[in-house]
């Protein structure tokens, strides 16, 4: 069964730097799952799984444009938050990475500069600016579920819980 849209796909990752050094990886742990066709993906990831089968293993090297973007530099891109909406740590230095939770999800960002209430963030995601390298092993794929397409995301293991 070859992936397309409307379905849950689960696959696993590891992701590696320009260097070839691994950045994060879920090996070990329970696989990715997404809807596809969705926009619940990476676009660069989604369309390097698209078309593959159940099994799969293989690697592909994404331009920033097709997985955190483009970096935006200078004042642009940095925010001033309150401290109270910064989550991943209790006390928070420059150069930290915090998530924060936005209209569109969470989002990480990096600490400039911290206060007693407030801080400066840079909203660039860590990886923007950069290609990656995703080593990708394709585990499972089903046809999403009417509810599954209704609500945009795949539920279950691996995807969302209501």
């Amino acid at each position: 069964m070859n992936i397309k849209d409307d379905m849950v796909v689960q696959f696993n990752y590891t992701l590696r730097d320009e260097k070839g050094e691994v950045i994060e990886t879920n090996e070990g742990r329970e696989p990715i799952a997404y809807l596809h066709g969705h926009d619940n993906m990476m676009p660069g990831v989604e369309n390097a799984i698209n078309g593959k089968a159940v099994g799969e293993k293989f690697t592909v090297t994404l331009p920033c444009a097709e997985t955190y973007g483009q970096r935006i530099e200078g004042e642009a891109a940095q925010q001033r938050v309150s401290v109270k909406h910064l989550l991943g740590a209790s006390v928070w230095k420059p150069g930290m990475t915090a998530v924060v939770h936005t209209d569109h999800g969470q989002r990480q960002v990096t600490i400039v500069k911290v206060g007693k209430f407030m801080a400066t963030v840079d909203v660039n995601h860590p990886l923007a600016g950069r290609d990656l390298t995703f080593d990708i092993e394709v585990v499972g794929a089903r046809d999403a579920s009417d509810e599954e397409i209704a609500h945009g995301h795949a539920h279950g293991v691996g995807g969302h819980h209501h």
